[in-house]
Order: C-alpha cells, then sequence, then structure tokens
C-alpha cells in the first residue's frame, strides 16, 4: 500500500517533537499535527515559563538579602512584571528557534484536534491523512481533584496561571509535588504569601523523605506554610478570594487558588477504537516494551502512555520509537535510568532506587551520605543546606542516589550515567573531578564509602600486610 507519509505524529510536544524532528532530518516524510502550540505543556505552560519565573524570583530574593544588609534596594514584582517577560520569552522561543526545526515537516498547527479514521489514517478537519508509522504524543492535561465547591469558584492551574497580569497577595496551593513547591517559592519571593496543602505525608512524595523534610525546613523558613496529611473537604469563595477548609479542622484562605495535583492523561478525541488502539485501565495509551502499541505500526510516547511523566523521558521515548521502526535489534524503553530533578532552592533531584523501594524489595544496602556543610567550597559560597545520600553494595554496586542542594539537577546525571551503564563506587572515587565544583561532593562521598569499608579489621589486616611487603 501506498502512503501519504512515512510517518504521522500527533502532538508536538517533548517527544512529538523529537519524533518529527529527528525523522524529517532523517530523511523521512513526516506529517506532524499540533491543535495548540509547539512545544506542548513544557515549553508553553510547564518547564520553561515556570524556570523564567524562578529565576526572577531568586533575583528578587537575592536583593531582598542584601537589602536586609543595606547593599541595595529590593525590586518589586511590579517592577519586575515576570508574566509580561514571560510571555516575551515564549514568543521568542516560539518564532525565532522552534519554528525553524520544521522547516522539513509538513506541519499541521492549530487546524484541529486529530482523530483516527482507521489504523493508517489520521484526520484533522475534513482533511485526511495516511502513513505507515503513526506516533500517539499527546500528552497529559491538569488533574482537578472533586473537591465540592471547586468547579464554582476561579483557579490557577499550570495552563493559565502565566497569564496573570500581577502577582497575587497571597495564594494556596494544592499538591506538594514539583508544580506546587516550586511556583509556592516563586510566587513567595514575588511577595506573594503561599499555603501549600496536600495528602501525602511530606512534601515531594516520590523523593526519599529527608529531602522532602529539608525542603520543607526551608520553606517554613521563607514564611511558606505546609500543611501534609490533610483531606479537603470544601472550597468556597471568599470575598475577592477563596477559603479551603479540611477533615482536621484547618481554613486556608488566599486570593488565589493554584491546583497543582498531578496531571491526567490526554486521550479526546482521538477515537483510538477506530485504529484498534488499546487503552489502561488509567485511560494510557498502552505500550509494550518496545513503545508499540496494541496495533504495531503505532507507538504511544510521553506523558500519553503514563510511564515517566518527565519532559526529557517523552523525548528520550520519542527517540528510541523512532529508532524501533527502522532497527532490527530494538531498545527497550524502559532499560534506561530516569534521573529528575526539582528546581526549587535547594533543587532536589533522585534516580534509581532508594531507600523504601529497595526495602520493598528485599535488597540489602548500604546508605552514604554526605552534607553540603561537609565541604569547604559550599560554605565559602553560601551554600551549604543540602545533602548528597547514595545507596549501593557492598561491593559498590549502585543502586540509587539523592541530591539535595545548589547544583543538584547537574551533579544528578553522574550518577545517572554511573548506574546505566553499571559503574561502581570505586569508578566514581578514581574519577578526577573538577575542583572546588559542586559535582566534587561526589568524589567525597565515594571516598567516604571507601572509608566506610576501611572499617572491617580484615581489610585493615589485608592493607597493614600488603603495606609492609
Amino acid at each position: 500500500m501506498k502512503y501519504d507519509y512515512d510517518l504521522i505524529c500527533i502532538g508536538l510536544g517533548p517527544a512529538g517533537m523529537a519524533v518529527s524532528v529527528m525523522g524529517s532530518t532523517m530523511g523521512l516524510k513526516v506529517c506532524a499535527i499540533e491543535k495548540h502550540k509547539i512545544g506542548g505543556e513544557c515549553m508553553n505552560v510547564g518547564c520553561i515559563p515556570s524556570k523564567s519565573l524562578l529565576r526572577m524570583a531568586r533575583t528578587r530574593h537575592v536583593f531582598a538579602k542584601l537589602e536586609e544588609m543595606e547593599l541595595a534596594a529590593t525590586p518589586e514584582p511590579e517592577v519586575l512584571r515576570p508574566f509580561e517577560r514571560i510571555a516575551g520569552y515564549l514568543q521568542f522561543i516560539n518564532e525565532k528557534k522552534t519554528r525553524k526545526m520544521f522547516d522539513k515537516v509538513d506541519l499541521h498547527l492549530g487546524e484541529g484536534a486529530a482523530r483516527f479514521v482507521n489504523d493508517h489514517t489520521v484526520a484533522v478537519g475534513d482533511k485526511q491523512f495516511t502513513a505507515k508509522h503513526i506516533f500517539i504524543a499527546t500528552g497529559t492535561q491538569p488533574m482537578i481533584p472533586p473537591v465540592p465547591g471547586i468547579d464554582r469558584v476561579d483557579y490557577l492551574t499550570n495552563e493559565n496561571m502565566f497569564n496573570l497580569d500581577a502577582v497575587p497577595s497571597s495564594m494556596v496551593i494544592i499538591g506538594g509535588g514539583a508544580i506546587g513547591t516550586e511556583m509556592a517559592q516563586a510566587f513567595s519571593r514575588l511577595g506573594c504569601k503561599c499555603s501549600i496543602v496536600q495528602m501525602d505525608p511530606h512534601l515531594l512524595p516520590s523523593v526519599i523523605r529527608e529531602a522532602g523534610e529539608l525542603l520543607e525546613d526551608v520553606f517554613k523558613s521563607e514564611g511558606i506554610q505546609v500543611h501534609n496529611s490533610r483531606r479537603l473537604t470544601k472550597v468556597e469563595k471568599s470575598g475577592e478570594g477563596i477559603k479551603i477548609y479540611t477533615e482536621q479542622g484547618d481554613v486556608l484562605e488566599g486570593e488565589a487558588l493554584l491546583v497543582a495535583a498531578g496531571g491526567k492523561i490526554a486521550m479526546s478525541p482521538l477515537a483510538l477504537d477506530k485504529a484498534g488502539v488499546e487503552v489502561t485501565e488509567r485511560g494510557a495509551v498502552k505500550v509494550d516494551k518496545y513503545l508499540r502499541t496494541s496495533k504495531k505500526h503505532i507507538f504511544g510516547v510521553g506523558d500519553c502512555n503514563g510511564h515517566f511523566l518527565l519532559t526529557h523521558a517523552a523525548m528520550h521515548q520519542g527517540m528510541i520509537a523512532l529508532m524501533n521502526t527502522m532497527m532490527p535489534l530494538k531498545q527497550r524503553f524502559q532499560k534506561f535510568v530516569v534521573p529528575w530533578t526539582v528546581f526549587t532552592e535547594p533543587q532536589v533531584s533522585q534516580v534509581g532506587r532508594c531507600g523504601a523501594e529497595l526495602d520493598a524489595g528485599g535488597v540489602k544496602y548500604m546508605t552514604v551520605e554526605m552534607p553540603y556543610e561537609d565541604y569547604g567550597a559550599t560554605v565559602a559560597e553560601n551554600v551549604s543546606t543540602g545533602f548528597i545520600k547514595v545507596f549501593c553494595s557492598k561491593a559498590g554496586r549502585i543502586y540509587g542516589a539523592c541530591i539535595v542542594g545548589e547544583g543538584s539537577g547537574d551533579m544528578i546525571n553522574e550518577w545517572a550515567l554511573a548506574i546505566q551503564k553499571k559503574a561502581r563506587m570505586h569508578d566514581i572515587m578514581m574519577l578526577q573531578h573538577s575542583f572546588p565544583t559542586m559535582g566534587f561532593l561526589s568524589k567525597m562521598l565515594s571516598e567516604r564509602w571507601m572509608m566506610k569499608l576501611m572499617e572491617s579489621q580484615m581489610l585493615q589486616r589485608i592493607c597493614k600486610t600488603m603495606f609492609r611487603l
């Protein structure tokens, strides 16, 4: 059968961009369909604008500290005009950078939502396209918890909070995950009184408990209220703002409400049944280890398949899925480790299996920890809050790592590579690290692992014998 295209990609978030741009660069005939904006959630209402807001907030926070020492005046949020500036940055990125990447792609942008006609045909409006391979990369949407009254109040999500005209005076945030914590610190540092309320027992429930608790201590020092293990019972209007009630008796008030309670798979109106594509009980596209759906020529990449809801994981899956259309030896997407970072200050990063997960699996391990405050450079640079914690075997096999502190988002990649390439603790120790970078902390921790081993009486006897030969 002759097709209009080699591949069709539905959705142009990180996964779809990887498929479309790489495919066209390889000389394939590519059709890409995006009903909204190129870049999806990450570029337009997620990772990129949130990091811009965090940077502006950090700048104001630094000036506030200098003002305490009578060295500078703090810029006011109105002077910063954060949302106006972010909109300008995004416009520049989209028009001057991103759009150029699609010069070789037949791009259908803003023409409507894609839907399947059959397993090789996709329609947009009155147009129909056929392809040998089809990639579903539709991403997620904000999940709104079923709290009584929430449908009768105005609330923000990551999809609309960057459209604000000004920083609100106060804000209640539902959710203590990545979005909730990052935006709590950003808005707080821009002059907004923030409080977080969530059902989980500590901030960032996917990270080890110590990391969430350390971040909570930092938040409290900055005036951010944190209410963990709370069940919401009601949301209602209160003057120009809102009130939230909890089962535990809390009453939280704010001018604005931000819902940051996770995401849900975005499928409508794809009509997956017409293509014979199966979904999971959670509504995600069901994929095998090679990212193929129940129809082997249709792939589900990125958030839509429910695995690793992270931008870099989506990009990676897009790359792997495209490779799997042409390589006899296919790549299993789950064999690659997935590090992640929350860009609060201090940053929180983790990779691999840590603590509770190892306990649940019955894996014997040792824990090696290095506090930031034990490193002269962090003290001198006034960034001594944090720690590195690595979970490994006595023989040095690395299972996982958690880093809380300055530069952890860059540092975690070394540990991810070590796990993926099966390097051991002594490999980290024997690698020369540039000094005095934050990354040198990883070498110092590996040396602590060796010192722990050397507490063994047997090893000490062996070393003495070898030294005296």
